[in-house]
């Protein structure tokens, strides 16, 4: 297993997080092979939906544009299938609400994920005490399920999400959606994430709001890696491939300094 081989042998990640399909479906092919070849550990890959509820407006648009360019669950599953022909040893996870799992079927969504080369999903709206049923068919199929916690997350939610997720917790850096921010509240995140690691030893990565590589240095001071979503997707959807690249493997230098 990708993912849980990853975290047996690596101390830090950068988790970059693409949508499939925006601004069109070569566009993102070539964006993700710019994740990928500059130093992104760990992919997210989005998965189009009509109501994406922990988003903020860039992934919103993205959505939005990659639905109306044609983007389902065909195209997703096809890029990824041609992804892992060329990077047969980053684990892949796939970021979908779950409304597209439920509709598809668990046991199917989960059985073409495995063909297409997924190692796993974040399903933001699935919380532990309903997914049960999704972990089940993921145990079945060797696929990783993520669980988020947040900066207000108590104590025996905190044991809830570290129990469901299987090989690592995708900890929100603040309350609200997706987004670039200026500023982070690192005091507040630091506190939290020294409450998480009192509770659960699992690997935490810390998402919503990064951007930067002096954001992603200081989070990696106490987080195992970070997620870096609307910043490289307003790149991409802008077709500023060489800046999206320079981006990458600046935020991806940061990281690895812890």
């Amino acid at each position: 297993m990708r993912l849980k081989g990853f975290w047996e042998t690596h101390k830090k990640a950068l988790v970059s997080y693409m949508m499939a399909g925006y601004p069109d479906y070569e566009t993102s092919l070539e964006a993700f092979r710019i994740l990928l070849k500059e130093g992104s550990h760990i992919l997210e890959i989005g998965f189009p939906f009509s109501d994406p509820v922990a988003d903020g407006p860039t992934i919103q648009l993205a959505h939005e544009v990659a639905l109306k360019g044609g983007t389902k669950s065909k195209e997703v599953f096809e890029l990824t299938l041609k992804l892992r022909k060329d990077f047969p040893n980053t684990p892949f996870l796939l970021m979908t609400y779950y409304n597209p799992v439920f509709r598809m079927g668990l046991e199917n969504f989960c059985k073409r994920a495995v063909e297409a080369g997924i190692d796993g999903f974040i399903v933001p709206d699935l919380p532990p005490e309903e997914g049960g049923e999704l972990k089940k068919v993921c145990d079945f199929y060797g696929l990783s399920l993520v669980f988020l916690a947040s900066p207000t997350s108590t104590q025996e939610r905190l044991r809830l999400i570290c129990d469901a997720s299987h090989h690592m917790v995708y900890f929100v850096s603040l309350t609200g959606t997706t987004g670039a921010r200026e500023i982070l509240p690192m005091d507040r995140l630091v506190e939290k994430l020294g409450f998480y690691r009192s509770i659960c030893q699992k690997p935490v990565v810390v998402g919503f709001g990064i951007s930067k590589p002096e954001q992603a240095r200081d989070i990696c001071r106490f987080a195992d890696g970070i997620v870096v979503g609307s910043h490289f997707v307003k790149l991409a959807g802008e077709r500023k491939i060489e800046e999206l690249a320079r981006s990458v493997r600046d935020i991806s230098k940061a990281v690895l300094e812890y």
